[in-house]
């Protein structure tokens, strides 16, 4: 700089700095290197946020387009009435990775059993599992939904191509995030090095980093869960409930989408829980592609994700579209649901024992 130039100013340089600071960039920082599984990382999470620019970008315009709110008339492999949404954002995550040469096969709630990509499988290492829509019951009525997703190394060829290989414990997956639609369009990811977060300034067509390293607090005011099923749970989550509604410091959030939900509690702080009811015990929420990824970030970010009785990340599934109850956020707060559903149990075994006031 000649000694005549105007010096650039610090705020613009800081501003700069942030806006240079992409996600593809980011990835790559965490690496500190350029070593092909940086590189294939830094690809894979560029994809996820095409996919996630696509999906905002049709939100956005769905009240003023033909056939982009409401319901198909089919149901899913879960038995849940699929809505038009779901199944452009299905399409956009397969249209996007068929042509990432990474990925070779995708799973998600939408598809009975995992798509494969031939002519990605030889060199395809990887796969991936999404939700592409999170609280769709919320569309129609324009509040926040989101997607789930997480990167799993492809551990042999599934020639039966059933996914069989995937039912393993959530420690194997190698990254894990989520996209939030909200006022502003969020992707928040870990590789397993912290939890980040990300915001889309669409002047740029970018995701620009907006906050890094992200931790729970260990104990949080809020408690989010659908309170309407109160009289279908069991009784030690019903304990927990009236312990909350008796003690001061707790407020209720819910919003009815898991990635919203979740979203709060990991600034904020607290608890979500989505327990399983008397009837199905075994809950609503997917373990592969909605709890896992969530308990990856959460314990990246110094919080906890329990079924209950055990961490989430520990949990084995018996199918791909195995069902979880979830007790996710802060560390102390989860302790404290768990510690009821631990002192019902020694009730049920000694009846003498009283359950606290």
């Amino acid at each position: 700089m000649s000694e005549g130039d105007p010096m650039l100013d610090l705020s613009h340089k800081l501003a700069l700095d942030r806006d240079c600071m992409t996600l593809s960039r980011h990835v790559l920082k965490q690496f500190q290197d350029f070593s092909p599984e940086a590189q294939d990382l830094s690809a894979l999470m560029s994809r996820i946020a095409l996919a996630a620019k696509l999906i905002a970008r049709r939100l956005t315009r769905a009240g003023l387009m033909d056939d982009a709110l409401g319901f198909t008339g089919q149901t899913n492999v879960q038995g849940e009435a699929v809505k038009k949404m779901d199944v452009y954002a299905n399409q956009v995550f397969i249209s996007v990775f068929e042509q990432s040469g990474l990925v070779c096969r995708l799973a998600s709630e939408e598809m009975e059993k995992p798509y494969h990509i031939p002519e990605n499988c030889p060199i395809g290492r990887y796969t991936l599992l999404y939700d592409p829509i999170d609280g769709s019951s919320n569309l129609d009525v324009n509040i926040n939904v989101g997607s789930i997703f997480a990167i799993r190394r492809q551990s042999n060829p599934d020639l039966d191509e059933t996914g069989q290989d995937l039912l393993q414990n959530g420690r194997g997956q190698i990254a894990a995030g989520y996209v939030l639609y909200g006022p502003s369009t969020m992707l928040i990811y870990s590789i397993g090095t912290g939890v980040h977060a990300f915001t889309l300034d669409p002047t740029l067509g970018e995701f620009v980093l907006s906050n890094e390293n992200i931790r729970v607090p260990e104990h949080g005011p809020i408690y989010s869960v659908n309170e309407g099923n109160f009289w279908q749970w069991d009784e030690s989550i019903r304990d927990y409930i009236r312990y909350v509604h008796r003690h001061e410091g707790y407020t209720a959030r819910y919003g009815g989408a898991l990635v919203g939900d979740f979203h709060r509690i990991l600034f904020q702080g607290g608890v979500f829980l989505y327990p399983g009811t008397v009837k199905k015990p075994e809950g609503k929420l997917r373990l592969l592609y909605e709890s896992a990824p969530l308990a990856f970030l959460i314990e990246q970010a110094g919080g906890r994700a329990s079924n209950g009785t055990q961490d989430i990340l520990d949990v084995v599934p018996n199918q791909v579209h195995t069902r979880t109850p979830l007790i996710i956020g802060s560390t102390e707060d989860v302790a404290l649901v768990e510690s009821f559903i631990r002192e019902r149990q020694r009730e049920q075994q000694n009846p003498v024992i009283s359950v606290r006031s």
